[in-house]
């Protein structure tokens, strides 16, 4: 049982600028097979970016690591990205001036259309993801200046809809809630955002008003949150990463989450669960380790332990079918490891196994995993 790295991928950097080192701060693998991976890089230590760093993003052929097939170029660094599920030619990414753009890798480096500065968000944007639509071209974004912008990425000069996540309800952007994560939740409609305040804010968009589309919240950790997901095969279970610990939440329990880790030594700084096996998920820590925890398996300690890097890890992104994960660092590197058989088939009642340990969490409310 175990992962092998398949390949690294370092992102070049302009030759006047060699000794910053940008993070990949976002990931995500092409829908069409997963041959491919987008990688967003940017300087996170934002008061000591130089004015000469590159602000290039790339595209990795997993059969070329030493040169990336395609530079994405926006105006302003990108800190995330997702591929377009339904058209693996588009990209859309959140840039650190808060602007979105929108590629077409037909059309080439340059992005087809950005959203104005005027209509953008105010800070980085942390989070963003296409949503299922008839059309394919609508996405959401989520950013430290406590909004939520849903956008048509035909026509990106405003948004279509705006959400102040005003834990008042009142609207007010000053009291806003900043955000870091995002996710959505059983219904295009009904979302969850992870806040910079250790807060999860339960959404639902069509809600009759702006207070009522804050629907509630969850207390989860002791900082911001910097990764959130569902669970895939149990939609009303979500996966929490921030602070020291990973944390499994149930939709009907507010009070508290129903299983979480012991505290780490170090970060957690992203997390996802596995798309094949309902009990397996990943967490990466900014002491270069990737973990895969088995809650069937073993409840002690992670399943598996892998040191990946010297550096932090600061992203992650498993491939569709369960069998390729990407790890993105501090220091500019992805790597990619190949995940057992064991680790990336689902198991014998597995599903079943699963639901009678999620509905005895539920019952008794929370343990930990140690």
């Amino acid at each position: 049982m175990g992962v092998q790295p398949v390949s690294k991928h370092r992102g070049r950097l302009l030759p006047q600028c060699s000794d910053v080192q940008r993070t990949i701060s976002g990931l995500s693998w092409h829908p069409d097979g997963g041959r491919k991976l987008a990688a967003a890089y940017c300087c996170l230590k934002f008061q000591r970016t130089p004015t000469d760093m590159s602000l290039d993003s790339y595209i990795w052929d997993m059969e070329n690591p030493k040169c990336p097939e395609m530079t994405l170029e926006p105006d302003s660094p990108l800190v995330c990205l997702d591929y377009n599920p339904k058209d693996p030619h588009t990209l859309v990414g959140g840039s650190y001036n808060g602007q979105i753009a929108y590629w077409d890798t037909r059309r080439g480096t340059q992005p087809v259309e950005y959203s104005s500065m005027e209509h953008s968000h105010k800070d980085p944007v942390y989070k963003i993801i296409w949503l299922q639509s008839k059309t394919g071209t609508d996405a959401f974004s989520a950013s430290t200046d406590g909004q939520v912008l849903w956008w048509d990425v035909r026509k990106l000069n405003e948004p279509t809809e705006h959400l102040v996540l005003d834990p008042s309800r009142e609207g007010i952007l000053d009291r806003a809630l900043g955000a870091i994560s995002l996710e959505l939740f059983l219904s295009p409609t009904k979302f969850m955002v992870g806040t910079e305040e250790g807060l999860v804010v339960s959404c639902n968009r069509k809600a009759k008003t702006q207070a009522e589309k804050i629907v509630c919240t969850y207390q989860g950790h002791h900082g911001a949150i910097y990764a959130m997901q569902r669970n895939p095969f149990f939609p009303k279970n979500f996966l929490t990463v921030g602070d020291w610990t990973a944390r499994i939440w149930s939709e009907d329990i507010k009070e508290s989450s129903i299983m979480s880790t012991k505290y780490q030594m170090s970060y957690l700084m992203d997390a996802c669960w596995s798309p094949v096996r309902p009990s397996v998920f990943f967490t990466v820590k900014m002491e270069g380790v990737l973990d895969i925890w088995d809650i069937l398996f073993k409840e002690s300690e992670p399943t598996l332990s892998v040191k990946v890097s010297d550096k932090a890890l600061y992203s992650l992104r498993i491939q569709d079918n369960g069998q390729l994960v990407a790890c993105g660092s501090d220091n500019g590197e992805a790597t990619v490891l190949k995940i057992c058989s064991g680790l990336s088939t689902l198991q014998k009642n597995e599903k079943s196994l699963v639901a009678d340990v999620r509905n005895a969490e539920t019952f008794t409310e929370q343990r930990s995993f140690f």
